[in-house]
């Protein structure tokens, strides 16, 4: 867009550049625009206060208001001769001196400061001579009028033969009417200062070819504000093309990830407990549909696996428990009725011993089919928390005692609903291991938190290193330097633990550092519990 203003312009500068020959050395002749120049040295006097303005001046603003315009003459100079000069080592300074005083000289100027004329450097003036077509195109700063700020303009400087070009036509002047004299044309409004003088006489190119500069300038303000306007309407349309393609291609994403966000909300929905459910299937015939269809195939073959693993864990336990309830029958039976030896004697309770260890172990694995399958009974009652934890270390206070270990109850006595027999169960797995891992000293806490309460099982026992925390919820998991086979059970009980509360909506965690000893956090809804009285606290 700026390449095309200032193409337009140049065209613009080199159509008034032909006018303005045309007018200088357009002979004289009837109805023929004529533009004639005053050669009359700079010093020539003028009346202090009125400089003059001669009739040639006026005609002159009158053809070109819009422009400003310089021309000198290089007497004794023809281009070749300037070539010749300018080329030469021990005439090239010269040359540059004499065609400066020759400039000088020979300055004259329409609409510019003639205090401070338009000028080429030397490099310039190199550059102008060696061109192939003896014009040069220039942003130049020029001076309009005197005391004024300088105007950026585009100017044109042409080198050559002062005659009309050829073969172009010379348009008439604007406003021109035939057959009236040029000194009878009014100036035209809004043009720009007085200049140095343009007179009256006429000038004719000698025959040598000798050769003239003419500067024409241009005004770049207006080209300048046009395109710092188009920028901004650019900008605009630009800002708001990409607006209105961001949300259309939002609205778009949206639309198109919409039965995408249905299949990931239906598969974060789906769980342990809940595997019988299944994502919808869009009917989109793409990529979305073929993954819906592969997800509820995984998750019928994953019901499939869960479902035969319950019931073989919930046959195996049934078939289990009679054969181990005989064994241990018939031991006790032989130790009450029969007189073994010592060592039979020792054989028999230690049948007896393994064999309540796998009926308990027999117990939990049906707990954990029932929990598996949601079947696990969730009896709901309000319980008083301090009241909870109070039964719970007595009920552990003679093995606390047989280790040497202190149990302390703290906190809120908070009112909440809940199994009492489930979670007196996960606490006392919980005291047990802080038991069997060494603890001096065990603390059970109660605390409201919102609409949930948090019971907490803290020891200062060894701790447990930070990878290990969440694995120690796995069944069967034991950690091999704190708890052997002889002091722990299966490995069951936190996976229980976790069962049970997740059967209560609540969740279940261990917070440990080594050396530090570990905390143990049960966190459960409060529920719908009445308000309860003093006189209702046994």
């Amino acid at each position: 867009m700026r390449a095309n203003l200032i193409g337009g312009l140049d065209r613009e500068l080199d159509g008034t550049y032909r006018r303005f020959v045309s007018y200088v050395v357009n002979p004289l002749a009837p109805g023929e625009p004529r533009l004639p120049l005053d050669w009359v040295q700079r010093n020539t006097p003028q009346r202090a206060g009125t400089p003059e303005i001669g009739p040639a001046k006026l005609l002159a603003r009158f053809y070109f208001p819009d422009s400003s315009l310089a021309l000198e003459n290089l007497y004794f100079y023809t281009r070749q001769s300037l070539i010749d000069d300018l080329h030469t080592p021990g005439r090239r300074a010269e040359l540059f001196r004499t065609v400066e005083a020759l400039r000088n000289d020979t300055r004259r100027s329409l609409a510019v400061d003639v205090n401070r004329p338009i000028k080429l450097s030397n490099e310039e003036l190199e550059r102008l001579i060696d061109s192939a077509d003896g014009r040069l195109t220039l942003n130049r700063m020029v001076y309009v009028s005197a005391n004024s700020q300088p105007v950026p303009m585009r100017l044109l400087v042409v080198l050559g033969p002062l005659k009309p070009p050829a073969p172009q036509a010379t348009p008439s002047a604007p406003g021109q009417v035939a057959g009236q004299s040029a000194s009878a044309l009014p100036a035209s409004p809004g043009t720009g200062p007085v200049g140095a003088s343009l007179g009256t006489s006429s000038l004719d190119a000698p025959e040598d070819e000798s050769v003239s500069l003419v500067y024409v300038a241009r005004d770049l303000s207006t080209v300048q504000g046009l395109l710092s306007q188009l920028e901004k309407v650019l900008l605009v349309l630009f800002l708001s093309g990409l607006l209105t393609a961001g949300t259309g291609a939002y609205a778009l994403a949206g639309q198109a990830l919409q039965p995408l966000r249905r299949v990931q909300r239906a598969a974060e929905r789906i769980g342990a407990q809940n595997l019988t459910e299944r994502v919808p299937v869009p009917q989109t015939g793409d990529e979305v549909e073929a993954l819906a269809a592969a997800l509820n195939a995984m998750l019928g073959r994953l019901e499939s696996s869960f479902e035969a693993q319950r019931r073989f864990t919930s046959d195996a336990s049934h078939e289990l428990r009679t054969p181990v309830t005989a064994i241990s029958g018939h031991a006790s039976y032989l130790l009450r009725r029969t007189s073994p030896s010592g060592q039979q004697a020792e054989s028999l309770r230690i049948i007896q011993r393994e064999s309540e260890r796998l009926t308990n172990l027999i117990a939990s694995l049906l707990q954990l089919a029932r929990s598996d399958s949601g079947a696990l009974a969730i009896t709901r009652e309000p319980i008083l928390a301090a009241l909870f934890l109070h039964e719970i270390t007595q009920e552990l206070a003679p093995l606390a005692q047989a280790q040497g270990t202190a149990l302390k109850t703290e906190g809120e006595d908070v009112t909440f609903e809940g199994d009492p027999d489930r979670l007196k169960q996960v606490l006392i797995n919980l005291v047990s291991n802080a038991l069997k891992a060494g603890a001096q000293t065990i603390t059970l806490r109660s605390a409201r938190l919102g609409n949930e309460v948090r019971l907490s099982v803290q020891d200062d026992g060894p701790g447990i290193p930070a990878d290990q925390l969440e694995r120690l919820f796995d069944r069967f998991y034991r950690l091999e330097d704190s708890r052997s086979r002889d002091q722990g059970g299966a490995g069951l009980g936190l996976s229980i633990a976790r069962g049970i509360v997740d059967a209560h909506q609540g969740r279940i965690w261990l917070e440990s550092e080594p050396g530090a000893g570990t905390t143990a956090h049960v966190q459960l809804p409060i529920g719908n519990v009445p308000e309860l009285g003093e006189e209702d606290v046994p």
